[in-house]
């Protein structure tokens, strides 16, 4: 089997290729990133691209036939990859998120590809008043650049033709965890962060929101899962909700769990915040239903520990970590400072 993962570079594609590797011994992995964090390594002494049959270092926007030739299952990771960046880089985000998306998907159908595996978000549920947990055939409410990309790549792969292809978007919740190109700009790793560095919790909101959340590691097996999923298990198109309700919580709830397991920390509300509009409930029924051996295993708690012990491991103690490049946005203003890449992000060459 040889699998092309598009953003392979990123911190949840530094996690899944290790655990492809481990999984499948028949397997041949081909990477394909722009590396705008590809040097930003954490707790690790290798390249985790090392275990690649090849690395491609490429913007997804100049992606080309060439580039797909030979590969059974396409796992698209490649993205902006965040609410703030898709606020700073509306038009760009539309570019990368859903234009290039949809490109490579119609490349995918024309050279036979017989897996197509999109990264969607749950964030595009928005704002949810709905006492239930939100459905796959629930009305979505995009509020963010970010997210309305996602749902918009989703709607026009599913009127895409697409022959033999099976195509998959996983709605993963928020995701958390360690990993060797660890975010800081995610809601539970920033917590743990700041818990780390200054022994105490500063929420940007008054901690009301609700949140699914999903470690890096059982994102990789959700992948694994799409990556090989037959027709008869889902149907030709399918959106799924990727998460647990046993790891949904309140933004503030997240913040106690975070207190226990580090002793002396205190926690900071904004309560003169504006409400937080991004908060809902997720219903992952269809998930458990059509891949059972593949639902969530690391609770929240084991989640913690590891960030815990990977921020040890890097010597971190940052007081200020959301000013440094482990923040996805900063990362990408420190190479346009430096006149690196150009405001459509494309490296200046």
């Amino acid at each position: 089997m040889r699998v092309l993962i598009t953003g392979n570079m990123g911190y949840v594609g530094s996690v899944l290729i290790k655990y492809l590797k481990k999984e499948y011994e028949d397997i041949r992995i081909v990477g394909l990133d722009t590396g705008f964090f590809s040097h930003s390594l954490t707790g690790t002494d290798f390249l985790p691209e090392i275990l690649t049959e090849k690395q491609v270092f490429k913007d997804i926007r100049e992606i080309s036939k060439e580039d797909i030739v030979g590969v059974d299952s396409i796992i698209h990771l490649s993205a902006i990859s965040n609410d703030p960046m898709g606020m700073e880089f509306e038009e760009v985000t539309e570019d990368i998120n859903q234009k290039a998306s949809i490109n490579l998907a119609k490349l995918a159908v024309k050279e036979g590809v017989k897996n197509f595996v999109f990264a969607s978000s749950c964030s595009m549920y928005g704002s949810s008043e709905m006492k239930n947990p939100k459905t796959e055939l629930d009305i979505t409410n995009p509020l963010t650049a970010y997210a309305r990309s996602k749902i918009n790549t989703e709607e026009e792969l599913s009127r895409l033709d697409s022959k033999e292809t099976i195509i998959t978007c996983l709605r993963f919740a928020t995701a958390c965890g360690f990993s060797d190109r660890f975010r800081m700009d995610l809601v539970l790793n920033d917590f743990v962060t700041c818990a780390l560095t200054s022994n105490k919790i500063t929420i940007l909101s008054d901690g009301s929101p609700w949140r699914p959340l999903i470690d890096v590691k059982d994102m990789s097996r959700a992948i694994a899962w799409a990556m090989q999923r037959s027709i008869l298990n889902g149907g030709k198109f399918r959106s799924i909700n990727i998460g647990s309700e046993t790891n949904t919580f309140q933004v503030k709830e997240l913040a106690d769990i975070v207190s226990r397991l580090i002793p002396n920390t205190t926690i900071s509300l904004n309560t003169e915040a504006p409400p937080d509009k991004r908060s809902y409930k997720v219903d992952f029924s269809l998930f458990k239903e059509l891949a059972p051996n593949y639902q969530p295993k690391v609770k929240i708690e084991k989640s913690v520990f590891e960030i815990i012990n990977g921020v040890k491991k890097m010597n971190f103690r940052d007081k200020d970590f959301r000013l440094s490049g482990y923040m996805r946005l900063n990362a990408i203003k420190i190479l346009l400072s430096k006149k690196l890449i150009n405001s459509e992000l494309y490296w200046v060459k």
